[in-house]
């Protein structure tokens, strides 16, 4: 009789549970959080201190206790410990974490060796395929779903900035992020992550990160790095419309349309240019920009890639030698003093690795907004993240040291203008 035990045997005990818990502070008054209020009524009655708990999945990877799982399961967490399938529990801590793929790695602080899955290729999957979802879906325990491979590379799925999804109907529930989804050999294929749901239930359509790029940050984190950082090349890339095909005479709106180029980056000196379609990366055909973000994030530094690319003069290939982000000078970035409407504000010059993680124009030069405490001058005049500072009482703002010496003034009025969110913001202030 056919049946899949022995491979859920084979793979289940690398399959965990992963608790994490985290402090939160509730205000027991009506005004708490308020900076307005607290500066005139002050805070009268005290906070609560509650604990808080989410329940995921994770995978062992490594025998000596790596674990993957999504960064949404651990986010904020003080403290996390992992549940084994064999009624073992070990506290964990986090080695590596990513808000933008939604990945966290962990080692689990006990003696190995423990149960592993060993890693597929996710660029062997075929729509089609047979796979396995194991998981703690609604923290009921360990359970195990199957289905097929419905779709890949999907994208604007809008649960973190990746956008190269592997579609599932196998069934995926709350608490089965983090989880695995294994082929038929018993291979990690991708992380469980999200659902597309209007109950809260699974109606058949999951998300799963690929394992190329689970493995990619993993390496990244077992070689003793916290932060996993794409490969820079220097360019913008924007998703190819039916408007933008019709016009360039393709025969389908596909690829990624190269909208902004870094003269002195790898991608300027190849000979890449705004306006080139970038159609293919390494002999795989790329339908979008999430699809050349995920190859270039699964490629790795100092590889070399080959871009089929469609221009003005017809169809080229590039070959551009993946390099690591410069650097960040800590120069770059300061605090605003002062009583100016940025007061408080944490800003930056725009680097190359500020504009890749923004997703900003590469050329793009000048001063962003960084961060924005809570209780500053900043934060009441509506200063966000993100803004780019752009004139201050009609002084042009190209670095920080300008910016400085304008809000240094003490000016009587305040004529600002900011860019959001590809916008300009003209503003007056007394």
């Amino acid at each position: 009789m056919q049946s899949f035990s022995p491979l859920v045997k084979a793979t289940a005990p690398a399959v965990v549970n992963v608790y994490a818990d985290r402090l939160v502070q509730r205000s027991m008054s009506p005004f708490g959080g308020d900076p307005f209020f607290e500066q005139f009524f002050g805070q009268r009655m005290p906070n609560r201190t509650e604990r808080q708990s989410s329940l995921g999945s994770g995978v062992i990877i490594e025998s000596r206790g790596i674990v993957v799982t999504n960064n949404h399961v651990i986010k904020d967490a003080d403290d996390i410990r992992v549940a084994l399938a064999d009624g073992r529990e070990f506290k964990s801590r986090i080695l590596l974490k990513d808000e933008r793929f939604d990945l966290a790695i962990l080692q689990i602080e006990g003696e190995g060796p423990f149960p592993a899955i060993e890693f597929g290729d996710t660029d062997s999957i075929e729509v089609g395929d047979i796979v396995l979802a194991i998981g703690n879906p609604f923290g009921v325990g360990q359970t195990v779903t199957s289905g097929i491979v419905s779709a890949l590379a999907r994208n604007r799925v809008g649960v973190s900035d990746f956008g190269f999804f592997i579609q599932t109907d196998a069934a995926i529930n709350p608490g089965n992020s983090g989880g695995a989804l294994i082929d038929m050999s018993g291979r990690l294929m991708g992380i469980n992550t999200a659902i597309f749901t209007r109950s809260g239930g699974s109606n058949g359509i999951g998300f799963a990160i690929p394992a190329n790029l689970v493995r990619a940050v993993a390496e990244t984190a077992e070689s003793g790095g916290n932060v996993f950082e794409r490969p820079y090349i220097g360019a913008t890339f924007e998703t190819v419309t039916p408007e933008i095909a019709e016009a360039l005479g393709l025969d389908r709106a596909s690829g990624a349309l190269v909208s902004d180029v870094a003269a002195s980056g790898p991608a300027g000196k190849a000979g890449l240019r705004a306006g080139d379609i970038v159609v293919g990366f390494n002999g795989q055909r790329i339908e979008h920009p999430d699809a050349l973000g995920y190859r270039l994030a699964t490629t790795g530094v100092g590889a070399t890639a080959k871009l089929d690319v469609l221009s003005r003069k017809g169809q080229k290939t590039v070959a551009i030698t993946l390099q690591a982000p410069p650097a960040d000078d800590p120069r770059d970035r300061r605090t605003l003093a002062g009583k100016s409407p940025f007061a408080g504000a944490v800003v930056s010059n725009i680097t190359p690795r500020l504009a890749t993680t923004l997703r900003l124009p590469q050329s793009l030069r000048g001063v962003v907004v960084i961060e924005v405490p809570r209780r500053s001058l900043a934060a009441r005049y509506g200063v966000r993240p993100g803004d780019i500072i752009s004139q201050i009482n009609g002084v042009e703002i190209a670095n920080v040291d300008t910016l400085e010496r304008a809000v240094s003034r003490d000016a009587g009025f305040w004529r600002l203008e900011i860019i959001r969110g590809g916008q300009r913001i003209r503003q007056f202030l007394r």
